[in-house]
């Protein structure tokens, strides 16, 4: 087993000569492997973890770290960014693991009944655990940066804007916010634009939180939280926006989520699709999708837009936010180990390295490997009325104030 191990490390470090590490094997020995300063350690306690990594893969090396039998000392992403190298991610997996991850995916699905459950074991963890690392308004999604020095603070509302100047928001529309979280949007848009809107999460402690913050601002003529199945929601309005939620429709429920969108916008009007999605039909992460999101699905975007086009919503503009998103995360990981200590009062000390795990595999993944982050711009219908450039997306007035619609 060692030797296979010190093998496949010598093989990854002649792929990526510029990363430098140093292995502490459970027999006591040590390696180095690469010319340079080593950038990471890591110790493995026992030959069983390494023996989990070649029967999983990368599911396997993080199921040994979140509960101690793997240490990393150093740059946690750059050793995730080797992860990445296709010697691991192309291991075949044995018959009987690929058995479970079928298993996990079929007893995930996102259908009406089993969907509340699949939120609650992300989310249910309550806004307590997440305000550890999350910015004052409690966006769980990709911010927006002008500049390296914006705060988590300024980049979230900095996508709010963004957001808003897409959708051409005026005073008096209303605007749907499908998985609206903790209200970020709804109540940006609200202050700012002076829209109404209705926002629903199936997350029964975002949906509370949002309320409350909807009454404190005393917003709530215009502002509605429901904790419901987007499936349910009915009505019709001007303006639609769902960020970081389509990930958690499933394969098998995106054509019904873009026929219910089609149903609440108005024709012609304006929505944006912001989700996290690839070019290609990759496998998804067991890993995370056991632990972190049962029932998520990274669709590739040529099937979200075909499937926006057979239900007649008409894309009009995509930008993809990747690098935007390793940023975020990096500066949700700086906050979640400048407070791993109430984490860990919180919800345990398994619970700080699988979050570790999640937030600085997912930068990586985002800044090395095959994950990017859209925006969709999409009108219900063709219409002829929108502006001909994206000049109305960066305009300041002359005291670099945003203009207002």
């Amino acid at each position: 087993m060692k030797k296979t191990l010190q093998r496949l490390l010598q093989a990854l470090s002649d792929q990526l000569p510029d990363v430098s590490l140093r292995v502490h094997f459970w027999d006591g020995d040590t390696q180095t492997f690469g010319n340079d300063q080593p950038v990471f350690t890591v110790t493995f306690a026992t030959k069983d973890a390494a023996r989990s990594i070649f029967r999983r893969g990368s599911a396997g090396f993080r199921e040994e770290y979140v509960v101690g039998n793997i240490e990393v000392e150093g740059d946690l992403k750059q050793l995730l960014h080797v992860g990445m190298d296709p010697r691991i991610q192309d291991m075949k997996l044995p018959l009987e693991v690929k058995a479970a991850v079928l298993f996990r995916h079929l007893t995930s699905l996102n259908t009406v009944k089993r969907s509340p459950v699949n939120i609650a074991h992300h989310y249910d963890l309550g806004e307590s655990f997440f305000k550890q690392y999350l910015d004052e308004s409690m966006t769980y999604s990709c911010d927006y940066f002008r500049s390296e020095g914006d705060t988590l603070e300024q980049a979230q509302r900095q996508k709010y804007e963004h957001i808003c100047r897409k959708l051409q928001l005026k005073a008096g529309e209303t605007l749907i916010d499908i998985g609206c979280g903790w209200g970020g949007m709804l109540l940006y848009a609200a202050r700012h634009y002076g829209i109404a809107g209705v926002g629903c999460t199936l997350s029964r402690h975002q949906a509370e939180y949002a309320g409350e913050m909807v009454a404190r601002e005393g917003l709530k003529k215009g502002i509605t939280i429901l904790c419901e199945d987007y499936r349910n929601i009915t009505g019709r309005f001007d303006k639609f926006v769902s960020i970081g939620m389509f990930e958690h429709v499933g394969k098998s429920y995106v054509s019904t989520f873009m026929e219910k969108t089609r149903n609440l916008l108005r024709p012609g009007g304006l929505g944006l699709l912001h989700t996290v999605g690839k070019e290609r039909d990759t496998a998804g992460d067991p890993w995370t999708q056991q632990y972190i999101f049962p029932g998520a699905y990274i669709p590739t975007l040529d099937h979200v837009i075909r499937a926006m086009g057979e239900k007649t919503l008409v894309p009009t503009d995509i930008e993809n936010l990747r690098l935007h998103y390793a940023a975020t995360l990096d500066e949700w990981g700086k906050r979640l180990e400048a407070n791993a200590s109430t984490i860990e009062k919180l919800a345990g000390s398994a619970a700080v390295r699988m979050w570790r795990m999640y937030l600085n595999g997912s930068a990586a993944a985002f800044r090395w490997g095959d994950i990017r982050v859209y925006q969709i711009l999409f009108t219900n219908g063709l219409t002829n009325d929108l502006p001909l450039t994206r000049e109305h997306l960066y305009a300041r007035g002359p005291d670099s104030t945003p203009p207002r619609w």
